[in-house]
């Protein structure tokens, strides 16, 4: 089985307030880095939207080691999820995004893995720097 490295990262001005998302994926020899910005939204929903985005690119069944600085979703993802289906995810916040990358990365083998935030990791501070250029280029439209 193929194995795809990904490190993503959310990031708000204001929260509510803009968000940009960024994330790396590594295949191989082959690197890619997404971004994107979207206005009044959350750090949360932004941070689930990395990795969603991210597992949209990913075409073939993989082993995906998946980073994240964001306890949210990858708690979300080992811990928390199974409960959130077996109470039908009653009460859950951000819903779509939880099913969405639930159903994402259903067809993969994934494993969720927490980074310390701005610790010196360069592909996660490389996510985050990719999550603010997404907004700055927003503002700048």
């Amino acid at each position: 089985m193929s194995k795809v490295i990904i490190y993503t990262d959310g990031a708000c001005k204001g929260n509510p307030g803009l968000g940009g998302y960024g994330a790396i994926l590594m295949y191989n020899e082959h690197k890619k880095e997404i971004k994107g910005a979207i206005p009044d939204t959350t750090n949360n929903k932004m941070e689930l939207t990395a990795v969603i985005e991210a597992l949209k690119q990913i075409k073939f069944e993989c082993s995906i080691d998946i980073y994240t600085d964001s306890q949210y979703v990858q708690r979300g993802m080992t811990e928390w999820i199974a409960g959130w289906k077996k109470k039908n995810w009653n009460k859950v916040k951000n819903i779509e995004l939880w099913q969405e990358l639930d159903s994402l990365a259903s067809t993969h083998k994934v494993t969720w893995n927490w980074v310390k935030a701005h610790n010196g990791d360069p592909l996660n501070e490389r996510a985050d720097e990719l999550a603010n250029i997404a907004i700055e280029e927003y503002l700048a439209k």
